[in-house]
């Protein structure tokens, strides 16, 4: 097993309301590079931007050369890791945690080295955070919607300290946003906070979710939140988004306007990395 100072953390970020989404890279990025058991950290994007500035930061930014989502990009961060260190553990980590903390990082990097391969769940207890793999372990992601239960199911151990909640609350939200700003986000979230305030959370226009039905007819359907709620789009909301068709199970960005029973879907497009 090695060291703790020896892991290194590929990130990947989710296409979010786009200043918002880099500043939540940024302030991960920013606390995993302090993080005394992080040696490097990979991010894996084709934003250019993105790749820019996070670099700026000490990052190393490799091109998303799958293409192919979050899991297809973990991999590629994983193989690049390794051709370099080949005898090194990783540990693949969420880009939207703006309230990361260093010293909790740092003990859940401790805590794995246990296990071939550990993971954190988000704060709703259904999504992923964190999933770890020691040397010569493959790290195996599933990331997405209901992460935690495949996690466990391929064999991964759960990581149930206290105190960790900085490494949980990744943002995809209104509520999540809130969270993070009580936990205590970043310097780049506080300064990109909706409507230019870090304060202002009454309404944040995206959301992740899961396509559940689509009638190409009608150009309208239905998306499952990733609390299991399903909420429906009409025709303007799925041509807003610019798609020609939606099949069941894909991940999507929807936009809306109100928050539970009262949401109302204005754009659902596809989900992109």
């Amino acid at each position: 097993m090695a060291r703790a100072k020896s892991r290194l953390a590929p990130v990947a970020g989710a296409a979010l309301r786009p200043r918002l989404a880099l500043a939540f890279a940024r302030d991960t990025v920013t606390a995993a590079l302090s993080c005394r058991a992080v040696r490097d950290v990979v991010v894996v994007t084709d934003d250019a931007e993105a790749g820019a500035a996070l670099a700026a930061l000490g990052a190393r930014v490799v091109p998303d050369e799958p293409d192919s989502g979050l899991n297809a990009a973990l991999a590629h961060g994983e193989r690049t890791v390794r051709a370099q260190r080949p005898g090194a553990a990783l540990a693949a980590l969420n880009a939207d945690l703006p309230a990361l903390r260093p010293a909790e990082l740092a003990r859940v990097l401790d805590y794995s080295a246990a296990f071939p391969r550990a993971f954190v769940t988000d704060a709703a207890g259904i999504g992923t955070t964190f999933l770890s793999a020691a040397p010569g372990v493959e790290l195996r992601p599933t990331f997405g919607g209901s992460s935690r239960a495949r996690h466990l199911d391929s064999g991964a151990v759960e990581i149930v300290l206290a105190g960790i909640d900085s490494v949980r609350q990744d943002v995809d939200t209104g509520d999540d946003l809130r969270a993070a700003l009580a936990l205590g986000v970043g310097p780049h979230t506080a300064d990109a906070g909706p409507q230019g305030s870090p304060h202002r959370t009454d309404r944040l226009p995206f959301m992740q979710a899961t396509s559940y039905t689509y009638d190409p007819e009608t150009r309208t359907g239905s998306v499952l939140l990733d609390d299991g709620t399903p909420v429906e789009f009409d025709a303007r909301a799925f041509d807003a988004g610019g798609l020609r068709l939606l099949r069941p199970g894909q991940r999507v960005r929807i936009e809306g306007v109100g928050e539970g029973a009262d949401l109302r879907i204005t754009l659902v497009t596809l989900q992109t990395f």
